[in-house]
């Protein structure tokens, strides 16, 4: 599918389902806050040409957690490339979605945050409980949330509708200001490339912590 040219620079947000794989079992959910303006919104695929997605897909891949079609490494890291390309990432043992599962906007071309009001919102928690209760009937152990906000949606949805048998692991947003925020004296003087490295590294261990199957050496 191509996006016609006219929406290529607006946002369109439609609600981007959970990527889930095809078969087989999901022993972890990631969710990160809301679909980016260039990257999921135009993808229809969580994370998928959003500029944080790049790390997130790295560790999947190194994982075994995902399959990226080869031309994406060719291809400028963004959503609507990849919908003109026809090109979209396969999930193994995980899923991935948002707190929000559409692009937050106003007026159709300015990105805002997700409002706590939505987030937290009877029908939201409703979805969000609705799609955490199907993925237990396929296994789910865990749910990683990536950023502050997804983490305190995830905390006052399992307030109001407890899962103690799910691991929870918290990790710092992928996104500049989320890397700067979880190195000491708030990123002063460290390089945006160490931090990245840094932060796939957790992000690794906590997928394993919450459930995904450890490779040899890894655990």
């Amino acid at each position: 599918m191509t996006l016609p040219s006219a929406q290529i620079g607006r946002i369109l947000g439609t609600p981007v389902p959970l990527l889930l794989p095809v078969s087989g079992p999901v022993h972890v959910l990631i969710l990160g806050e809301a679909p980016g303006p260039r990257g999921a919104d135009k993808s229809g695929i969580p994370f998928f040409g959003d500029a944080a997605g790049r790390h997130l897909y790295t560790v999947l891949e190194r994982l075994g957690a995902v399959q990226m079609p080869p031309e994406v490494s060719q291809l400028a890291w963004d959503g609507a490339t990849f919908t003109a390309q026809g090109l979209a990432p396969l999930a193994l043992g995980v899923a991935l979605g948002n707190a929000w599962n559409r692009c937050p906007t106003d007026d159709g071309s300015s990105f805002r945050a997700p409002l706590r009001a939505e987030l937290e919102s009877a029908a939201n928690f409703t979805r969000l409980t609705r799609d955490i209760t199907q993925l237990q009937t396929r296994g789910l152990r865990g749910i990683v949330t990536l950023g502050r906000v997804a983490t305190r949606t995830v905390v006052a949805l399992f307030r109001k509708y407890p899962q103690p048998d799910l691991a929870c692991r918290a990790l710092p947003h992928p996104s500049a200001q989320g890397l700067l925020s979880m190195a000491p004296n708030r990123g002063k003087g460290a390089k945006m490339a160490d931090l990245q490295d840094v932060w796939m590294l957790r992000c690794q261990y906590a997928l394993i912590q919450a459930g995904f199957p450890a490779m040899a050496g890894e655990a």
